[in-house]
């Protein structure tokens, strides 16, 4: 007798959320036809923009633009080919920067940076040098066109060789993204909301 009321006393109250959950999953929902069925694939999306010109016009003196594209390139860790650079004439070629090591990431970066022709090579470094030229129009207004020299590391057994690949154009809009950013102050990027209704 003692051991029937101990098992009484434990238990305690009525589970009511289980009764909860079986009655709400009783219920039905009654559409008459599929059309009341609303989907919003838009809402929170990652907003991208369209890829800026190439060339992008800019509003500054030569000078002042060949010294903010010094100071973008040593911010990305990019460094100058000095003898090659006629920076008086307003041409700015970088050494190669190694953007993927290994033969995972350098593939995939390269999958990102250049178009791959044949998927089947084995890469095992990926790197990119970049050319930039400031073309004057006028006083103020400049043209900068920028282009990237995008080149894997491919190995075919016993040699190993750098392979010249076509620019995505990922690169030169990297670049022309932040060196806007940095000569107008504000953000390309910034979060849009856009009316979807």
């Amino acid at each position: 007798m003692v051991l029937v009321s101990a098992g009484v006393s434990a238990q305690k109250g009525i589970d009511t959320q289980t009764q909860k959950i079986k009655d709400d999953t009783n219920k039905t929902t009654s559409r008459e036809t599929d059309v009341t069925r609303s989907f919003d694939w838009g809402k929170g999306k990652t907003q991208t923009r369209e890829r800026l010109a190439n060339p992008y016009q800019l509003n500054a003196r030569r000078d002042v633009l060949v010294e903010m594209i010094q100071q973008v390139l040593r911010e990305k860790k990019i460094v100058i080919d000095e003898p090659s650079s006629r920076l008086n004439d307003g041409i700015i070629i970088t050494q190669p920067f190694v953007f993927g090591k290994g033969p995972t990431i350098a593939t995939a970066e390269l999958k990102r940076y250049g178009i791959l022709e044949f998927a089947d090579t084995a890469w095992s470094r990926g790197q990119y040098s970049l050319t930039i030229e400031v073309q004057s129009i006028d006083g103020v207004k400049n043209n900068v066109s920028v282009n990237a020299k995008v080149e894997g590391r491919s190995g075919t057994g016993l040699t190993t060789e750098w392979v010249t690949v076509r620019s995505s154009g990922l690169a030169e809009e990297e670049f022309l993204t932040k060196l806007v950013e940095a000569v107008t102050g504000r953000s390309l990027d910034e979060p849009q909301t856009i009316d979807q209704e």
